[in-house]
């Protein structure tokens, strides 16, 4: 009896050690899992973090970039338009410039021929008058085509020959050698009816005035 006694109480004592290990062991497979887990979220969620900088680094640089570029686009923008606006208020100006009298054709004094043998006739006019300038200071003369100079020695050539600026062809304009600041060009209507050397000279203060006109053949 006793012995059967001692039996049953050992193989309770194994049973009880069996059940307590197997409880052990899940507790450890458990720690286990929410250790891994645990440690699976520190590190995703540090990588997810360390990365989000840097996007917000790249859109605040696109941002930046985006922003120069429209602020370059509109500086140009303002350039090109106060470019036009100036180059508007000079041919304004220079057409201002031009006086608004009308040379008195009666007193013009026509001659055959002129100085050279192209030209018909030659016609010198006292009633004209310097066209006006919006130039000051001491004056050089400037053979550009942008300039406020060369617009308004063909402001003075269309007022004695009646060619409207914007009906002519310039042929040729530059340095009349043979008379102290003096200048002439030959021009043309674009129709080709009319075609003239046109002689000029610069009057201190008030611009370019005509002084001989030959109308070629």
């Amino acid at each position: 009896m006793s012995n059967e006694f001692n039996q049953n109480s050992r193989f309770g004592n194994r049973v009880k050690r069996k059940k307590t290990n197997l409880v052990l062991n899940s507790l450890i497979i458990i720690v286990l899992l929410l250790i891994i887990f645990v440690a699976y979220n520190i590190f995703a969620s540090g990588g997810e973090n360390a990365a989000e900088p840097k996007k917000e680094t790249q859109t605040t640089e696109q941002k930046q970039k985006v922003v120069k570029e429209k602020k370059e686009e509109k500086v140009s923008k303002e350039e090109e338009e106060t470019s036009q606006a100036e180059n508007t208020e000079d041919e304004n100006q220079s057409e201002e410039a031009t006086t608004s009298e009308q040379a008195d054709e009666s007193q013009a004094v026509v001659t055959e021929g002129g100085s050279s043998s192209d030209v018909s006739q030659s016609v010198e006019n006292p009633s004209w008058k310097p066209v006006g300038t919006t130039q000051s200071g001491e004056h050089t003369p400037v053979y550009d085509e942008n300039s406020a100079d060369w617009q308004e020695m063909l402001a003075a050539m269309s007022y004695a020959t009646g060619i409207d600026k914007s009906n002519m062809t310039v042929y040729w304009l530059g340095r009349d050698k043979s008379t102290p600041n003096g200048s002439v060009g030959t021009i043309e209507s674009k129709d080709q009816k009319q075609k003239f050397r046109v002689y000029i000279k610069w009057v201190d203060g008030q611009g370019w005035m005509p002084t001989r006109v030959e109308q070629m053949q």
